[in-house]
């Protein structure tokens, strides 16, 4: 499954308010409904999802099109999509 490729959910990002202490799940896997956080989608996959814990009370920029370098957050790859 290593050689599996995410689904493209959308080529932007998902702009999140995100509350402090709290834990998200992100979807590495791009098929979840419930974008950009895991739904259990990836069952079957080698797929996981990634705990993003907030720092503080602020707008994240969650990757939607799954290729970003900076990990869960958006770095602008989908501008070469």
């Amino acid at each position: 499954m290593a050689d599996e490729e995410p689904v493209i959910a959308q080529k932007a990002p998902y702009a999140v308010a995100v509350e402090t202490g709290k834990s998200y799940w992100y979807c590495t896997c791009g098929k979840t409904e419930s974008q950009p956080f895991c739904d259990g989608a990836h069952k079957g996959t080698g797929f996981r999802p990634v705990e993003y814990k907030a720092e503080q009370d602020e707008v994240v920029y969650f990757c939607g099109c799954r290729q970003s370098a900076n990990g869960v957050t958006c770095d602008g790859a989908h501008g070469s999509l």
